[in-house]
């Protein structure tokens, strides 16, 4: 299992995932996929400099899926 970070907004995400399923890969068979929105910390004053910047998490379940995944959207 192999996990692959980007930072790109949910649009951009969702695009992806079309053109995988569209290449004919399977959510929880070939690949899984998590967006995760920024993270802000209120109570710091006016930093509005995100704790955590919105990325999207793809695990693939195939070492060549992976690789072929970076060469392409990484």
């Amino acid at each position: 299992m192999v996990e692959v970070v980007l930072y790109i907004d949910v649009i951009a995400t969702l695009d992806i995932v079309h053109d995988l399923k569209k290449m004919g890969w399977v959510i929880h068979k070939d690949f899984d996929f998590a967006y995760h929105k920024a993270i802000y910390n209120d109570f710091t004053g006016y930093n509005r400099e995100p704790e955590e910047s919105e990325h999207s998490v793809f695990t693939f379940y195939n070492d060549s899926n992976a690789s072929y995944f970076m060469l392409r959207w990484g």
